[in-house]
């Protein structure tokens, strides 16, 4: 067991940190969170599905507000664990496991749309879900690689979003495929990167460190140090 998790780190550390850099910008806030605004979009385009559109903003909303929850609960108070070493979930993780396989399947989709009676229709739906959540957990490793999070961090950012992607998608199933212009799909995952410069993260962290500290009336956030410290 020792051997194979020394051939991860190995692994992990074989690759140059600018590469790491460059993927884990693949589940960052500021990309994910205008796609997320892009799913209600493509859903609401057409009457049948705005409902799903609705679905999403629940199920995605509220695992959004966990990943908050869970850091701001740390930051302000202190609140984590430890011997697990976590001080919330991971948001890259939880994000891009949540957003990728429901962008992915709304991509596909379209295919399916043009011929629901053809037998690939349904595996095609199926692998853009599954590349989508290898996607999410690559961007895990690549946090572990970066050494911003913890395993326990990882993982438990992995099944939030591992949930959520797979409670909508669950839920959707049942409902009318979705039909909209691919040249939207196309001008809303374009236009972030005229906002936002490709591998330049979002302020995101400093600002939950702002709003816990006001919340809990502190002038300095706690620090992963202070946790292990507990031990």
């Amino acid at each position: 067991m020792n051997s194979l998790r020394d051939v991860f780190w190995y692994f992990l550390g074989a690759v140059p940190h600018g590469y790491w850099r460059a993927f884990t910008w693949l589940g960052d806030s500021g990309l994910l969170l205008p796609a997320s605004l892009l799913i209600v979009v493509l859903l609401a385009w057409s009457r049948e599905t705005r409902v799903t559109a609705l679905l999403w903003c629940v199920v995605f909303g509220t695992g959004s507000l966990v990943i908050m929850v869970s850091k701001l609960a740390f930051m302000g108070w202190g609140i984590g664990s430890p011997r697990l070493n976590f001080t919330g979930f991971s948001g890259h993780t939880a994000i891009s496991t949540s957003v990728w396989p429901v962008l992915l399947w709304l991509a596909s989709s379209r295919w399916t749309a043009r011929h629901p009676q053809g037998p690939s229709s349904t595996r095609g739906l199926q692998l853009a879900t599954l590349v989508g959540w290898s996607l999410g957990a690559g961007i895990g490793i690549s946090r572990l690689a970066l050494y911003a999070h913890s395993v326990s961090e990882v993982v438990g950012g992995f099944l939030l979003g591992l949930a959520v992607s797979a409670i909508f998608l669950t839920l959707a199933r049942h409902r009318p495929m979705p039909r909209f212009p691919w040249q939207v799909a196309v001008a809303g995952l374009v236009l972030p990167l005229f906002v936002l410069r490709p591998g330049t993260p979002a302020p995101t962290q400093d600002l939950l460190e702002l709003i816990a500290m006001r919340m809990a009336g502190t002038t300095q956030p706690y620090t992963r140090e202070e946790l292990l410290r507990r031990r």
